[in-house]
């Protein structure tokens, strides 16, 4: 189980899922002053709550006023306090008397339960947190998010342009390298080590995939763009150099080639980009961890639940269904 004091990744990943801050925040049943649209806490209520003394709190929220004021911890003063103690000072008492106030959303409740480890109360809290998480991420998933990638909207058209890539790539390892048949497997394998760091075995073990399942079908729409035009990129330079030789290249020749092709400046920001995002999702969502990977895991956005859990997620079944016409045009071309 995640031990969500230690780990800021962990707590912000929870915290960015909004279906889950609602299903916690009917689960806890905390009644808060409804402002704006939205509960607020007093310093008093969350004291109360957990049970710890207020120099604790404040403690805490020294500690952590960045990580908090991110998750809508906020210190009211001026306007903003002046309404606030006109709407709620019958229920503030001695605050009232005081020219600032720090104010806490839920979702920064439930930050400041993740960390405070003084409360019984924020330890069970944090364990029924991790239970709903799971829970939730179940249901959409029915029970596995392996296939969580296809989940994305743009799954469906990258999936089904693959092959045209695919072929290209395998046409030119076909025409212009001196090798035997193991070469599509062999460089298939190049390009992921050049992009994730892995290859098809690694990455298949990483996800305890079936042998015979296809990596690609698990891939994120992002990674599978970035292969493509791999693919593609390298079957033109393949083409290219075995014209200027006037004969097929040997393996070392298409080695040199891809480090070579690989090393251009405008793929640092494409291969950066994709490896913290197959990072951060797969600890995300399948809490698994690359580990040559493992630097560049990040937090998880409020739009990255939205785009694999959120209302206008589905899986790839109901997608091809709705989008039949434009899938067998894709696959068709």
């Amino acid at each position: 189980m995640k031990n969500l004091t230690n780990s800021a990744i962990d707590r912000q990943n929870i915290l960015s899922n909004l279906n889950a801050v609602e299903d916690i925040q009917k689960h806890v049943g905390l009644v808060g002053m409804l402002l704006d649209g939205e509960y607020k806490f007093t310093k008093k209520q969350i004291v109360d709550f957990y049970v710890v003394d207020d120099s604790t709190i404040e403690r805490y929220i020294s500690l952590n006023e960045l990580e908090l004021k991110s998750n809508g911890y906020e210190i009211f003063k001026g306007v903003k306090l002046k309404k606030f103690k006109e709407e709620f000072g019958w229920m503030l008492g001695e605050v009232n008397k005081i020219p600032q106030l720090g104010v806490f959303n839920f979702r920064a409740f439930l930050n400041l339960g993740m960390l405070l480890t003084e409360s019984e109360k924020a330890k069970a809290l944090r364990s029924v947190i991790l239970d709903i998480v799971i829970d939730g991420l179940n249901k959409k998933t029915g029970g596995s998010t392996k296939l969580i990638n296809q989940r994305e909207d743009e799954f469906l058209i990258a999936i089904a342009r693959e092959p045209l890539y695919r072929k290209e790539f395998t046409s030119a390892l076909n025409l212009y390298l001196e090798m035997g048949n193991y070469k599509y497997a062999a460089y298939t394998d190049a390009i992921y080590k050049a992009i994730f760091k892995e290859n098809a075995a690694e990455y298949k073990n990483i996800l305890q995939l079936e042998e015979s399942q296809n990596v690609r079908e698990t891939m994120y729409s992002d990674v599978l763009k970035l292969i493509a035009s791999f693919e593609i990129g390298i079957a033109d330079e393949l083409k290219q150099e075995s014209g200027k030789l006037n004969r097929k290249l040997q393996p070392k020749e298409l080695d040199n080639l891809i480090d070579s092709f690989t090393e251009k400046r405008f793929w640092i920001p494409q291969i950066e980009d994709v490896r913290s995002k197959m990072a951060s999702r797969d600890y995300g969502f399948r809490d698994v961890v690359h580990e040559r990977l493992k630097s560049y895991i990040g937090q998880l956005t409020e739009d990255d639940f939205q785009r694999f859990l959120g209302d206008k997620s589905k899986d790839l079944e109901e997608r091809i269904k709705e989008n039949i016409d434009v899938f067998k045009r894709l696959k068709d071309r």
